[in-house]
């Protein structure tokens, strides 16, 4: 996994800008110089400041907001607390975008956690990282939120039967598969599907907050009676029901990882950040208002999908179309992580810790086809071989274990790089505060369930000999690295990719 495959094509520079060179491998016809000749391979610059919104709220609004945020209710004790806690979550996780705001203007390279880290620490622990995210978290994530799709995409279908197990799976591989084409095809076309998706996801929060709002502007206020008593509420709950809360936020880094598709992203980034924090944590706290509205905590709690069950409280048949809107949902959380995450396999790649053909551009529709298709195999494999939800639960400590590495890593560079140029600088009180809250999360996971939490860091420590084997020793026997040669050659001609511009 090193760049000794760019050995393999000495001498099949193609046209890039304008400037002739020779072929003598990868296209004897030459069509591939006439295709490119005249033209740029790269990346454009085609994230706005309303895409870099669309692609956070789309990432981060999925299927949780619809379906369980009884999680927050069973341990925070009552409906008062729970709301304070969606509040708190909110604040908390504008404190690490503004952090990642500050990371993202002043280190222009695209990458999100794996590039930050390695600024900070080094190669090593960066592709630590990598390999957790390519082995098994961001598969295991995709494939759940895929599953999600698969499942309320054909529920109008059935209901009120259930579905076949096997038919959600095919769903789910179809929208995987979709995203993936998606991806591919086109950078323009993807930021559109998830303008369209994101405006699909914050209409649907609507059909749930107006109705809600105004059954308690009616008067509807019984449900709230006795809101913050506090005789249900356990300290020890308190910390889960933050866990639950950041993890119902997630996403708010996505923007990160496409940095160098952004423009001016000394100010893109930062506004983008705050402007779409502040709708999430405003919809989200909203949204939970209007439920609670409509329905009891003993409701809510025994509800499987707390959508459906306040629009069949409230809107009749149209409940119907509620998990077309799930659906939908968690459509633009895969296609809006999935976008940023090929950006982070490009980078590692141009870095040297993936081959070369994973920081290549498609020689016309300039898309990292071959960092879009990298997780494809394995969601698939998990999907209907693997045990998705253990695997989730093995890692879920991690997402907040390199989180807090990397705001740790910006408050090191303040003192390691003052002079570093930073166009937007935070206050250190707010990274110092996100960072402990972070690895107070994942000392509340050693300590709540040690055994998965243990396994989960036994995988991730597996990227250290694999650092040493795939990155440090890079001598390999002749027949092994001309056959790697071969293949990542061969994989270039399929995918039509070539190095991108410089």
């Amino acid at each position: 996994m090193t760049k000794k495959c760019a050995s393999a094509l000495k001498g099949e520079r193609v046209a890039l800008n304008g400037h002739s060179t020779t072929s003598t491998g990868m296209d004897p016809s030459g069509k591939l110089q006439d295709e490119l000749h005249g033209s740029k391979v790269e990346l454009g610059k085609k994230v706005t400041l309303l895409r870099g919104i669309s692609i956070i709220i789309g990432t981060i609004i999925g299927a949780g907001i619809f379906i369980s945020p009884k999680g927050i209710l069973r341990s925070s004790g009552s409906v008062g607390m729970s709301l304070i806690v969606w509040i708190a979550c909110g604040v908390l996780s504008l404190l690490g975008a503004l952090s990642y705001a500050e990371l993202g203007t002043s280190i222009t390279k695209s990458g999100g956690h794996y590039t930050y880290i390695m600024e900070a620490f080094g190669p090593k622990m960066a592709f630590i990282r990598l390999w957790s995210d390519l082995i098994a978290i961001r598969p295991a994530a995709m494939a759940v939120i895929s599953l999600a799709f698969g499942q309320y995409i054909l529920e109008p279908l059935f209901m009120p039967c259930g579905i076949p197990p096997m038919a959600v799976k095919l769903a789910t591989a179809t929208g995987i598969t979709s995203v993936m084409y998606l991806n591919s095809m086109s950078v323009t076309w993807t930021a559109r599907i998830q303008n369209i998706l994101t405006l699909s996801k914050l209409l649907a929060i609507a059909i749930i907050i107006v109705p809600g709002m105004y059954q308690l502007f009616k008067g509807e206020t019984q449900n709230f009676e006795d809101a913050f008593d506090l005789s249900k509420v356990q300290l020890s709950g308190i910390p889960l029901a933050f866990y639950s809360g950041m993890y119902a936020y997630a996403g708010w880094f996505y923007l990160n990882f496409v940095t160098e598709e952004v423009e001016h992203p000394e100010r893109t980034m930062p506004l983008a950040i705050c402007i779409s924090m502040a709708i999430v944590t405003s919809c989200y706290v909203l949204a939970n208002v209007s439920y609670y509205t409509v329905m009891t905590a003993e409701e809510l709690l025994s509800s499987e999908a707390v959508a459906v069950t306040f629009a069949e409280k409230l809107l009749g048949n149209f409940s119907r179309v509620v998990p077309l809107f799930v659906a939908m949902s968690c459509f633009g959380s895969m296609n809006g992580s999935l976008f940023a995450l090929s950006r982070m396999f490009f980078v590692a790649s141009r870095e040297g810790h993936l081959p070369e053909v994973f920081s290549m551009i498609h020689i016309r529709r300039h898309t990292p086809l071959a960092a879009v298709l990298i997780l494809y195999p394995m969601t698939i494999l998990l999907l209907f071989v693997g045990d998705i939800y253990s695997l989730l639960n093995f890692m879920s400590f991690l997402r907040w274990l390199f989180i807090g590495v990397v705001v740790l890593g910006l408050i090191y560079l303040r003192f390691k790089k003052p002079d570093l140029p930073r166009p937007f600088k935070v206050p250190l009180f707010i990274p110092v505060i996100f960072c402990l809250t972070c690895f107070f999360m994942v000392f509340l996971s050693l300590y709540s369930d040690p055994v998965n939490t243990g396994i989960g860091f036994a995988i991730c420590l597996t990227g250290l000999p694999a650092y040493y084997i795939f990155i440090y020793f890079s001598h390999r026997p002749k027949w092994l690295q001309k056959s790697l040669d071969s293949f990542y050659r061969s994989l270039q001609i399929v995918l039509e990719v070539v190095p991108a511009d410089q």
